[in-house]
């Protein structure tokens, strides 16, 4: 990684932490520090699972205990067994920490306002459509790409949102029964494999490779969802497929689309792919690609 980038990311840190008051033992000038405000914060109204709540920010289980026991000495929140799972903790705020959590909402709301004052309205827009793509930019940081057997709870999640996303956007509906097989056996070494990107521990996209001894391998189920689009996380996907193929010595991938797909076509084409004449009998294609990899001594 370039130093001047390692730099910069350091110093927008320093800025940043120092500006919003995350060195602040006292946040807001209230009587704990950022951690434990934010974690009143996600709680909301309603509470969640401890599980769901570490995975959403992204939290070592040990420094979240310590948290929400600050925050049960405080009486703030109340941590016990699920109503719907009673092996699952859940964490939910007290009549006192639902008081603290809008006094919080107030305070952040006059700090930003106060973050803002000094600036013209010129300046105003710049800083927020700043901040707007560094967030963006962030989450797709925090996206994790790997594989994952088709059983898996997170696989079987994107391969139903896919298949429904294809009943509702093509014109006919869509049957898998219909389409190209794509089983669980040819999604699994040595066969294939299936990526699952995930997002907080959620599942937001997957992608598919069917492998063939002596011939092009297959890309398949190329899904992002909605929350996650506008990441970039269909390119990676599509680059971890290549690089997964690359590595095993494959030197061609193939795919085909449907018409109303507009936005995978845009990316297939960006990413490198040609159209060619169809290779298969597809029901639901309309177009048919094709990318040639690099050989090893070209990458080299």
């Amino acid at each position: 990684m370039a130093n001047d980038l390692v730099a910069g990311v350091r110093r927008f840190n320093r800025t940043v932490t120092q500006r919003i008051g995350a060195l602040d033992d006292a946040f807001l000038a209230r009587a704990r520090p950022l951690g434990e405000a934010r974690v009143l914060w996600e709680l909301g109204a309603e509470g969640c699972d401890v599980r769901e709540l570490r995975e959403r920010l992204d939290l070592d289980s040990g420094y979240l205990s310590r948290l929400l026991r600050g925050l049960e000495r405080d009486g703030l929140v109340r941590v016990g067994p699920s109503t719907a799972d009673g092996r699952v903790r859940s964490a939910r705020l007290t009549e006192a920490g639902r008081a603290e959590r809008a006094a919080l909402d107030r305070l952040s709301d006059d700090a930003a306002a106060a973050l803002l004052a000094p600036l013209s309205a010129g300046q105003r827009r710049r800083l927020v459509a700043a901040m707007a793509e560094v967030e963006r930019l962030l989450t797709a940081s925090a996206v994790a790409v790997a594989p994952c057997p088709p059983s898996h709870a997170h696989a079987r999640y994107c391969l139903r949102a896919y298949f429904a996303e294809l009943a509702r956007r093509f014109d006919d509906g869509f049957d898998p029964e219909r389409s190209i097989s794509a089983a669980d056996a040819e999604m699994t070494p040595p066969a294939g494999v299936l990526l699952v990107a995930t997002l907080h521990g959620e599942p937001v996209g997957c992608g598919a490779l069917k492998l063939h001894d002596g011939a092009p391998a297959e890309v398949k189920r190329m899904w992002v969802a909605p929350s996650a689009r506008g990441l970039g996380l269909g390119r990676r996907l599509l680059g971890e497929l290549e690089a997964y193929s690359a590595g095993l010595g494959v030197r061609t991938l193939r795919l085909e689309t449907n018409r109303a797909l507009d936005e995978a076509i845009g990316l297939y084409r960006a990413a490198g792919y040609r159209e060619v004449p169809s290779f298969n009998d597809e029901h639901y294609a309309d177009h048919w690609f094709e990318k040639h990899l690099p050989s090893p001594r070209t990458l080299a």
